[in-house]
């Protein structure tokens, strides 16, 4: 096997093309045996096999820098540069990330989670080059779907004056320029071959080489050949913008990449090249699927068919919900930014095609977009993952919340989300809304918590966030619980002495942790709000009356969390009444990747852990 010993860019430098093709084959084996395992994204990291491969022939990195948009498809990249006998600890906790991350290794200049930022980060980067006086270059990878994104077209109005800073455009579904008539389409053929560029660097050197006349006619040549492009092929947005482009070529012909990449080594100047990649190439499944195998759990290589078969989740739920209150009411209009299916959405677009809008990689414009519906009359209900939500924090503020607007949030992977780590977890969203003025929170917990707030949503004057976890409700009796208007109790033993307070998908932990104390034994009442803002304190503090201490438990951040918000109300209303508090959330820190039971033992969130905090803190409480 030549992977065998591969262990550094170097490695592959030399190889003769049998080999290069005998190692592509068993980079995407790799891939697709790691994937299987631990889950991740499948189709985009098979088609950019030939482009990673090439990148690291033509450029040296660490030197030069690549940077990966997202990230979600650098595990080509992870292999080559000395991790690949890490892999089988992709996603798991302690093990490699799923995207690119500084502190893992020295070939990531920087790390990703979000689309739309590399191209920023290079141009950045290229500057500081050339402040240090370097001459290395910097490679910003980015998929199509990153252009749908604003950032994206702030930054290229930044790099024309950028020496060697390489974009490569990965467009693996649509095509950013149209390719308009025969001459077009052979024109581009022709200046991307090895042929074509060989003869203009002989042309440039003989012509050059000719005393007082020969750097002129070299110019008058550039600009007739130039002058003579423009009248067969419009120029295109990139030419525009002052940066030379190449393309669209074959992105899974990792000789001709070779080619092009070292031409716009040789040139030096801000380029962009355009390249046309198949996702999922070498699996089929994947090749004929790509949307499904984009992001994957654990399947079976040989079928193809994804383990833990499919339960209904609160995106499924979420999505019914939306197209049975869309059946009654006209106004109600569903928004995305490219999550159609990962939010729940795929039947409401199929309904209601004229009704749903997905925008795009472009969060900040989806709200105010909402925003610019629900100033007409139209009930907007934006559909985001939390961990994306943030990207449009100034919209929400500045153009919703400001005018009042009655815009509904459904914030999907709402808390922490595993394997995806920490430019996914979504544990900033109730600090970030909470000093929102006129934005309402609700945090269901289960299918019924969430039908019941989308009821209240779609009646109300607020804006309003609903934010739910990733993947099926816990499974517990909750029968247990009496509801008291938004929020719910259950008490463990008579004369409770404490009270515990959360919300969300951690419920279950309280009431296992409430349940341990009350074998050791310590009686307690569980609350459970289902809206987190704004807080009915007045049934708040009538249901924590007669306990001595409140322990407020949240999956969150904990500056600017629920527990903060409880804690000043009672000190400010001198509702203390000598009680003792303890808010147990996350920390000023950022949560790793791994599975929820390792994160939430990092947190302190695990049932034993939680019982064993209350029994410290309210010792001298408890009866002896």
């Amino acid at each position: 096997m030549i992977l065998e010993n591969v262990n550094s860019p170097n490695d592959i430098k030399n190889l003769t093309k049998p080999e290069l093709d005998q190692l592509m084959s068993e980079l995407r084996d790799l891939v697709v045996k790691t994937v299987s395992k631990t889950g991740g994204h499948l189709a985009s990291n098979l088609g950019v096999v030939e482009l990673t491969v090439a990148l690291h022939r033509i450029f040296d990195s660490p030197n030069d820098k690549i940077i990966w948009d997202v990230g979600h498809q650098s595990y080509i990249h992870k292999i080559l540069t000395g991790r690949k006998d890490r892999m089988e600890s992709l996603r798991q906790y302690g093990g490699l990330s799923g995207f690119t991350k500084q502190e893992e290794s020295e070939h990531d200049p920087f790390g990703a989670g979000h689309s739309s930022t590399s191209i920023s980060a290079a141009v950045g980067i290229a500057s500081a080059n050339k402040l240090d006086g370097k001459e290395n270059f910097t490679i910003a990878v980015v998929g199509d779907g990153a252009f749908t994104g604003g950032m994206i077209y702030e930054a290229l109005n930044n790099c024309a004056d950028k020496d060697r800073l390489i974009i490569i455009l990965n467009d693996n579904e649509m095509s950013i320029s149209p390719n308009v008539g025969g001459m077009s389409r052979y024109f581009r053929r022709f200046r991307t071959t090895a042929r074509y560029f060989k003869f203009k660097h002989r042309l440039k050197k003989m012509f050059g080489a000719i005393p007082l006349i020969g750097k002129s006619f070299v110019s008058l040549a550039r600009k007739t050949k130039n002058g003579f492009k423009r009248l067969v092929v419009s120029e295109n947005f990139f030419e525009v913008l002052g940066l030379t482009y190449y393309g669209p070529l074959n992105g899974n012909d990792e000789n001709h990449l070779e080619v092009v990449l070292n031409e716009a080594k040789i040139n030096q100047k801000c380029s962009v090249i355009h390249i046309c990649t198949k996702k999922g190439k070498g699996y089929s499944f994947a090749e004929e699927k790509p949307d499904l195998y984009h992001s994957v759990g654990g399947f079976d290589i040989e079928s193809g068919e994804i383990k833990n078969g499919h339960k209904q989740s609160f995106s499924d739920c979420f999505g019914d919900i939306i197209v049975d209150a869309a059946k009654k009411d006209k106004d109600i209009c569903a928004i995305t930014a490219a999550m159609s299916g990962g939010t729940g959405l795929d039947n409401f677009a199929n309904d209601f095609p004229e009704r749903f809008f997905d925008v795009g990689i472009a969060e900040a414009h989806a709200l105010t977009f909402s925003a610019g519906l629900a100033s007409q009359g139209k009930k907007a209900v934006f559909a985001v993952y939390s961990t994306f939500f943030q990207r449009a924090y100034d919209q929400l503020l500045h153009d919703v919340a400001i005018q009042k607007l009655p815009v509904i949030l459904a914030l999907d992977r709402a808390g922490l989300v595993a394997d995806d780590g920490p430019t996914h977890h979504g544990v900033f969203d109730v600090a970030i809304i909470n000093h929102i003025p006129e934005v309402d929170i609700y945090s269901p917990e289960s299918f019924e918590d969430m039908r019941y707030a989308f009821e209240k949503a779609f009646i109300s004057k607020n804006s309003v966030a609903i934010r739910y976890p990733k993947g099926t409700p816990e499974e517990y009796d909750r029968s247990i619980f009496k509801n008291i208007g938004d929020m719910s109790f259950c008490d463990f033993g008579a004369y409770p002495t404490v009270s515990i307070i959360t919300y969300g998908k951690i419920t279950k932990n309280a009431l296992l942790a409430a349940a341990e104390l009350y074998k050791n034994g310590v009686n307690s009442r569980v609350i459970k709000l289902l809206r987190i803002k704004p807080i009915d304190f007045n049934k708040l503090l009538m249901l924590t009356d007669g306990t001595a201490s409140l322990y407020i438990l949240e999956e969150g951040i904990k500056t600017g969390g629920v527990g903060e918000v409880i804690v000043t109300y009672l000190f400010e209303n001198n509702n203390i009444d000598g009680k003792k508090i303890k808010i147990r959330a996350i920390n000023d820190t950022f949560i790793t990747h791994g599975n929820n039971e390792l994160l939430y033992k990092d947190c302190g969130f695990l049932p034993s852990q939680i019982a064993a905090e209350i029994i410290e803190f309210t010792k001298n409480e408890l009866p002896s």
